[in-house]
């Protein structure tokens, strides 16, 4: 089934992407400055190898900062700093941040890092992670930023596999109510790996006590960023061809060998720049947050590299959306800051809904200024939908995309046509994209409507991943393989009479109930609609009759007071009137808390493999472990209720 687009500029943009790419992404292109312009949009040299703006040259760091400079915009904010866990506050013109980014990259080169070389970053959320990456883009490096706090093996297994010869970290990062050493994990990461790594540069933090000193008599050689930095003579961009990697992001979540997703220079910068005008609406100036973590892909994309193409303002924060200090905590740097857009994940805004529900915080602030808030990571149920737009008052936007491909696959896009909203839609494909619905023998479904697998229509447009680091091979078997001629994206979805795109979660994500296929992102659809719940997952588990069985996992609100039983019962027949008996729902856990990464997803293969009573690993992306544990109790707990009555249920 294709996605029929709805009428408008959106559907002549899109049509003539689709079209008559060479010519659209040559215009795109123009929002790029080239040391040498490209020969084509786009060299094909296999269905399924291809680069774009091939012959052309740029420098990344150039983009994002000289050419700013050099257009009389160097006084212009282009990083405002805003640490809740520390109550540190600051900002950096263009031109002050061109200044630290030239000086860093000497430092980079000055201990023997160059073009194609690669550089683990392995920082908190401050103004030195921003520079750092654009100090590598400067000079040619590949960079690969690693969470800051990652398990020291976890960090090994990426020092392994990209083999960098420095690591820039700090001595360590702030989470409510603790602090994160760095260093003693850095140590023992190296301890581990196999020893590419000569050099590590340590920024010091004031809060978090360790430095460069306490490890002088190590093997490698450690140094303090300020002593680097002041005394590295500036380095000028280097001039890279389009296609040359820019940097290795690791998926998160990953087992036995990282999967390195590789992203080129010039398609990346081309596909972000047209992005921010586009999709987001945002010009030059204007304050643009993506209240994330640049150890994430959001970070990178549209903390770093996007807004500051464009000449935008980027907010980095450090700290979480509730309790630091409170659930007014988004609300405030929007009003302070003057934020036109915010790009988040529905987590961060169900975890608001939770502890304040009526949003009695937001009214204590004016967030007029604010155009749209973006959502992406999670899916966005139909509540949380209404909930922040009825309160907002602003364009509400579920778009959908993935780690390889770097910006949004769905999207309503604002800087083309405002198109109507549809609650649980990510909307229409962005222009580049050709999505098809596709059943298990890669055939089109035949019905609007139908769940199928989403998948891609192959080139992929720019910005997408280049491959996966050390290994084609990977690339293809990973993605292009299960249906040739297209990317398949591991999500299920149907597309509605209009275009409209629903994405009902991963294809792992559907489960077989005595031989019913059923969608657990419809199933989740229906646990929100009840007024006591805040968030839930629902997941197959073994079921030795079924085959498999759909339980819920719910957390409640703040200050509801509902008994648990009563609320399992109403639970169920709320599923048993939207969806019928087929669903055979009868399993409710109420937790405190749902595992998580810290990006925010759900961790549903994990806590299925708790309930089934399979061997797990606990994921390098937890953000909590301990919430383990708790799901744990919850279920010994649910073991010895009664469950809700068969009859209740299923029909007799």
């Amino acid at each position: 089934m294709n996605g029929a687009p709805p009428h408008g500029s959106y559907q002549h943009t899109w049509q003539r992407s689709i079209n008559s790419p060479e010519d659209f992404w040559l215009e795109a292109a123009d929002g790029i400055e080239w040391n040498t312009r490209p020969r084509a949009a786009l060299e094909q040299r296999s269905p399924t190898d291809w680069s774009w703006f091939p012959g052309g040259r740029l420098n990344t760091s150039f983009n994002a900062l000289d050419r700013h400079v050099h257009a009389g915009r160097g006084a212009q904010t282009a990083l405002i700093y805003d640490s809740a866990m520390t109550g540190t506050q600051a900002s950096l013109t263009y031109l002050e941040l061109l200044g630290r980014v030239s000086k860093f990259a000497g430092a980079l080169r000055a201990n023997g890092v160059g073009r194609g070389d690669r550089v683990i970053i392995y920082l908190p959320m401050i103004p030195e992670a921003v520079i750092a990456m654009l100090a590598c883009a400067r000079i040619g490096a590949i960079h690969s930023v690693v969470f800051g706090g990652f398990a020291a093996n976890e960090l090994a297994a990426r020092i392994d596999d990209a083999r960098p010869s420095v690591i820039v970290t700090a001595s360590g990062g702030h989470e409510p109510g603790r602090a994160v050493e760095y260093l003693p994990l850095v140590q023992r990461a190296l301890a581990l790996s196999a020893g590419s790594v000569h050099t590590v540069i340590v920024r010091n933090r004031n809060t978090i006590p360790g430095s460069a000193a306490d490890y002088a008599n190590e093997p490698v050689s450690w140094l303090d960023w300020d002593v680097q930095e002041e005394s590295a003579a500036p380095a000028d961009p280097v001039s890279m061809a389009s296609e040359d990697p820019l940097y290795i992001l690791y998926t998160s979540g990953t087992t036995g060998s990282p999967k390195g997703i590789v992203r080129d220079t010039g398609g990346h910068a081309v596909a972000l720049a047209w992005s921010m005008r586009n999709i987001y609406n945002v010009e030059p100036g204007d304050v643009y947050w993506a209240a994330s973590d640049v150890g994430w892909v959001v970070g990178h994309s549209y903390i770093v590299y996007a807004p500051l193409l464009v000449g935008a303002t980027t907010v980095i924060y450090e700290g979480k959306p509730i309790g630091t200090p409170d659930a007014g905590a988004f609300w405030r740097v929007i009003q302070q800051y003057q934020v036109k857009v915010l790009f988040t994940a529905p987590t961060a805004v169900r975890a608001i809904r939770r502890v304040d529900p009526e949003l009695t915080e937001l009214a204590k602030y004016d967030v007029s200024c604010l155009a749209s808030l973006f959502l992406a990571g999670e899916r966005l149920d139909p509540e949380t939908f209404h909930w922040a737009n009825d309160g907002l008052h602003c364009p509400v936007v579920d778009h959908w995309w993935q780690t390889e491909t770097g910006w949004a696959i769905c999207a309503n896009p604002l800087g083309i046509e405002e198109l109507e909203t549809r609650p649980g839609s990510a909307t229409v494909p962005v222009p580049g994209y050709k999505i098809e619905i596709l059943n298990s023998k890669g055939q089109p479904v035949s019905r609007v409507g139908k769940d199928g697998n989403i998948a891609i229509r192959l080139p992929l447009p720019p910005g997408n991943l280049l491959g996966i680091w050390g290994s084609k091979e990977r690339f293809s078997s990973a993605y292009l393989t299960a249906f040739p001629g297209y990317y398949a994206t591991g999500d299920s979805g149907h597309f509605d009479d209009d275009g409209y795109l629903y994405i009902m979660g991963r294809t792992d994500d559907v489960i077989n109930v005595a031989g019913h296929r059923l969608s657990t992102g419809s199933l989740e659809e229906v646990l929100t609609l009840h007024p006591a719940v805040a968030e839930c997952a629902v997941l197959g588990v073994h079921d030795a009759l079924k085959g498999q069985r759909a339980a819920g996992f719910v957390t409640l609100k703040a200050g509801a007071t509902i008994d648990h039983d009563t609320l399992a019962t109403e639970l169920v027949a709320l599923v048993r009137d939207h969806v019928g008996p087929v669903a055979a729902f009868r399993d409710v856990t109420i937790l405190e808390r749902l595992p998580k990464t810290r990006s925010g997803k759900i961790l549903r293969k994990t806590i299925r493999q708790i309930v089934d009573g399979e061997p797990y690993t606990v994921p390098p992306t937890i953000e909590d472990p301990t919430v383990l544990d708790d799901l744990k109790s919850a279920l010994d707990a649910s073991a010895n209720k009664a469950p809700v009555p068969r009859a209740l249920v299923e029909p007799t």
